[in-house]
């Protein structure tokens, strides 16, 4: 495809984006309008992925495509460029609106207000496609803003509720604290000589101070969007709020568009990248991961688990780009492009298997009206298609072969193992306490979705609405079957997604040459070999055949050993003889035990029973709290020295004019004070 032909179908995208937006405000007197609009966007999403692979898949990782248009800032215009990273993350992007678009045809087909979503829905795409092609800040910065704006009128869209408008109200203010983060971050680089374009950034060299400074910056404001610990506080509380399809893209778009951005900034704008950045990165991402999981498996509410999911594998994507800005600041580039790809690759599988959940909770919700564990049960036979589909979303984030989750991770602790190599005393201390989070981390993960799905589908329901559920719309299930079709296919033949990504990753690391010694590409279709080492070597496509032919082995077996007669007893009842469904096991005590174990000191849980006195036929009471440490010990204080602060302010209003004028006067010596010392 050549560069014009590329620029032409993105600028279709964004112009399609724009009709549509304008279309969607019209759906609520016309609802008629819904299909045909999300079809449409549809539609743009995969001219947008058409565009985008036509730089990933080619064989130069290096080649890039660049635009000049004369609108932005005075003297700089606005820079687009698109290369081997930018289009990885565009495709993450619109495949992640084609599902979603597909899923809202039937999603949103009975909605009261469907302009609510269909206006600012191809805005929000928009925005997260226009952050990867920016070349200079100031696009970036809108692009931003875009994505930020729509996403919060997103999460609004059923703001009669309190929680959805505290939400986004928490949403909007980590917003905005993550612009001016980044603003801050691109002024640093641009320095006194306002070189506000990429390639001016590219060409500095800023002194260390500036350079850390400006990294640090980078790490606040697209460390939040990304749900980075301790800044993940509004993730857990946006995503329920939004529509599903909506809550998917912002977890499997979304926080890779921030990703994007910290990659971006940490591997080629910042300068040469110093090795304890990586540390740092990498120990917030193993602190990230720990705690996502750990809350996660202490949620009832099956978005608000997801969410905190998203958090905990955010994390393993920060600790493996951690891990690779480590060993490029130490001289590393081979070891940091496996790290590197290895992120990309984790990248690219949880915005396949997340988008896939989120939608699966959505069509629970939809058909048992309910997003609550403790009333879900028995949907496996209510469900019939959307439960093997969320199934394979389960097994997949929890890592297990040969699905496309097992196969990233198991990259990232190969990366883990590789830091014995490195020069640096802390990163050795370092290193093992990661891989350990992580460790942690994939462990509570597996616990976590055993919980979720054993309890929403298995089992018998407990409540009559769940009992009655009924199955979704065939566009949402279609959505989901994609979704889960591409989970087995990168599961199963992992080299073939490896290639783009390595060529990506060895570029960005300037391990230029390394792609043949980083993975052993004679078998690649068939196997992955980190550095072609034959004694740390996957097949996915191995371990699929290999699961397959021992389930059938010991089908056989079991079937040539057993007797055809029909033996009948007693069901084995768990020690509860009452076939009552209230008396399965339910989401909290299913995860009582490990909530004891760890959350009682991270999280504070606390289970608190209240029996009812002697003699008083009422039921008992059991309720289990559990608290986020970084509201307890960084936004709650925080807003409360705030809310002193403005108390204190307010009295600024009720002065006298005297008083008035003497601050005036007193700002405007401040002021000529510092432009003085300045000069």
């Amino acid at each position: 495809m050549s560069g014009v032909d590329q620029w032409s179908l993105i600028g279709m995208v964004h112009a399609m984006f724009l009709m549509l937006a304008i279309g969607g405000c019209m759906t609520n007197r016309r609802p008629v309008l819904i299909a045909p609009l999300y079809a449409l966007t549809a539609l743009a999403c995969l001219i947008g992925l058409v565009a985008a692979l036509g730089t990933l898949l080619v064989a130069d990782a290096g080649t890039v495509g660049r635009l000049v248009l004369p609108v932005g800032l005075p003297d700089v215009q606005s820079h687009l460029r698109i290369d081997g990273l930018a289009a990885l993350f565009l495709a993450i992007v619109n495949l992640g609106g084609i599902a979603a678009a597909v899923y809202g045809i039937g999603y949103d087909a009975h909605t009261s207000q469907p302009a609510r979503v269909m206006a600012p829905f191809p805005v929000f795409l928009a925005g997260m496609n226009l952050v990867p092609l920016a070349d200079d800040a100031f696009t970036l910065l809108v692009g931003w803003e875009l994505m930020s704006v729509a996403s919060w009128l997103l999460v609004l869209t059923n703001h009669a509720q309190a929680d959805n408008r505290r939400a986004a109200l928490v949403y909007l203010a980590m917003a905005a604290f993550g612009a001016l983060a980044l603003l801050m971050a691109f002024g640093a680089l641009a320095g006194t000589g306002g070189g506000y374009t990429f390639d001016a950034m590219r060409d500095a060299t800023p002194s260390p101070a500036v350079a850390t400074l400006a990294a640090l910056a980078l790490l606040l404001g697209a460390g939040s969007k990304a749900g980075l610990a301790p800044l993940h506080v509004w993730l857990p509380l946006a995503h329920p709020a939004a529509p599903s399809h909506v809550s998917a893209l912002m977890s499997g778009a979304m926080t890779k568009v921030a990703l994007y951005v910290l990659m971006r900034g940490l591997l080629e704008l910042a300068g040469a990248p110093q090795w304890w950045w990586g540390g740092l990165l990498a120990i917030i991402g193993g602190l990230t991961a720990a705690l996502g999981a750990l809350q996660s498996l202490t949620q009832n509410d099956t978005k608000t688990l997801l969410a905190y999911s998203t958090i905990e594998n955010i994390g393993v994507i920060g600790a493996a780009l951690g891990l690779a800005i480590a060993f490029k600041g130490s001289g590393q580039p081979l070891q940091a492009g496996l790290a590197l790809t290895a992120a990309l690759f984790h990248a690219l599988n949880h915005s396949l298997f997340k988008s896939l959940l989120f939608l699966g909770a959505g069509a629970v919700q939809h058909g048992a009206g309910t997003r609550d564990l403790d009333r879900l049960g028995g949907l496996i036979h209510r469900l019939r298609w959307t439960a093997p589909l969320v199934l394979i979303g389960c097994l997949a984030i929890s890592a297990v072969p040969p699905l496309n989750g097992f196969a990233s991770e198991w990259l990232v602790f190969q990366s883990v193992l590789d830091t014995t190599g490195l020069a640096h005393w802390e990163m050795k201390f370092a290193a093992p306490v990661v891989g350990a989070l992580l460790a942690l981390a994939a462990a509570l993960a597996a616990a976590g979705f055993v919980r979720f799905f054993g309890v929403a589908f298995l089992g018998r329901p407990r409540d009559p609405a769940t009992a009655n559920a009924r199955e979704v719309a065939p566009s949402m299930l279609s959505a989901m079957a994609g979704l889960a079709a591409l989970c087995l296919a990168f599961g199963a033949w992992p080299g073939i997604p490896l290639a783009p990504l390595v060529r990506i990753a060895t570029t960005l690391v300037d391990a230029s040459g390394s792609t043949g010694a980083l993975f052993d590409g004679r078998a690649a279709w068939l196997a992955v070999a980190p550095h072609g080492d034959v004694t740390a070597i996957y097949s996915g496509l191995v371990a699929a055949l290999g699961l397959a032919a021992l389930t059938g082995i010991t089908i056989g077996i079991a079937s040539s050993v057993s007797s055809s007669r029909v033996r009948r007893g007693p069901a084995w009842d768990c020690g509860f003889p009452d076939p009552m469904p209230t008396t399965q096991y339910s989401a909290s005590s299913t995860s009582q035990p490990l909530r004891r174990i760890f959350g009682s000191v991270v999280l504070a849980a606390r289970d608190r029973v209240e029996m009812p006195p002697a003699g008083d036929p009422g039921p008992a009471r059991f309720a289990s709290t559990v608290r986020d440490p970084a509201w307890h010990y960084l936004f709650d204080p925080l807003i409360g020295l705030l809310s002193r602060a403005t108390d204190r302010l307010n009295r600024l209003q009720f002065l006298a004019i005297r008083v008035y004028l003497s601050l005036m006067f007193a700002a405007l010596i401040g002021l000529l004070i510092v432009v003085a010392v300045a000069r």
